[in-house]
């Protein structure tokens, strides 16, 4: 019997990607639909989604990123889906053991992918990310994007997972102001997930904790290996965790402020 082929949405979420999202979009050409959904980029990117002929383009705003992907995810009319981030290019290698694995006799409900590190355009091998995986190609009738993340999503998944042998290549490291920003951009949004959990500040995680990672990446997970590249990567990733417990802060402050309605006294009539 003669097995139909599997048809693939591949997605992706863009915010000022112009220069990245290139090759991107050339990476998933072999999909039969490519979904972006855009959050009102302002660097020419929306305009060459939209003049792009494979490509669907959506604005759409942004809240966090789970709830994006989420939307996103909802856009594909296919079951098979390959989720992969702007700044991310899926190499022939890869392509092909996706095709082979979607058009397989059998297979898992969701893949995860290793990644492949780059620092601008050199490889980074340590500095904590060597052991990196993320889910990247699944069946959108089998997962759903957990909610108790809003930054570094993960998915719940309804069956069993696999692991691909074949890495995406990540150029993560554009310059330093851009990969400064992210990092103090996803420290603001987990400290908005520690809220929703009843987590609070103290002094001594704001000192501890990005020392800590730190440490822990340049010498426990040898980022001392990838030279200056690592000192960078491992420095600014600190900073997103010492970012986190001052938006934490910040934010239990804001609380304070805030009247609490449920407690005010009674008016008499």
């Amino acid at each position: 019997m003669v097995l139909q082929r599997q048809k693939i949405s591949a997605l992706v979420i863009t915010y000022n990607e112009i220069g990245y999202i290139e090759n991107c979009i050339k990476s998933i050409e072999f999909a039969d639909e490519i979904i972006v959904v855009d959050s009102y980029s302002t660097d020419g990117t929306y305009d060459y989604l939209l003049a792009h002929p494979k490509v669907k383009v959506i604005q759409h705003p942004f809240k966090n990123y789970t709830t994006q992907k989420a939307f996103t995810l909802e856009q594909a009319s296919n079951d098979w889906v390959v989720f992969v981030d702007a700044d991310e290019v899926v190499t022939p290698q890869l392509q092909s053991e996706i095709l082979d694995t979607v058009n397989g006799p059998k297979n898992h409900a969701a893949y995860w992918f290793r990644r492949k590190f780059m620092f601008q355009k050199r490889r980074l091998r340590f500095s904590g990310w060597q052991t990196d995986k993320n889910y990247r190609l699944f069946r959108k009738s089998k997962v759903k994007f957990s909610k108790k993340r809003i930054v570094h999503e993960t998915l719940e998944v309804n069956g069993t997972s696999g692991i691909l042998k074949e890495k995406l290549t990540h150029f993560c490291y554009r310059n330093y102001s851009n990969y400064k920003g992210k990092m103090l951009c996803y420290g603001r949004l987990k400290a908005k997930e520690a809220i929703a959990q009843n987590k609070r500040f103290s002094i001594g995680l704001l000192l501890f904790k990005p020392t800590y990672r730190f440490l822990y990446n340049y010498i426990v997970r040898l980022g001392v290996l990838d030279g200056m590249k690592g000192i960078t990567v491992c420095y600014l990733n600190a900073l997103g965790d010492w970012e986190r417990y001052l938006e934490l802060r910040r934010l239990e402050q804001q609380e304070q402020k805030v009247p609490n309605l449920n407690t005010a006294p009674q008016q008499g009539n």
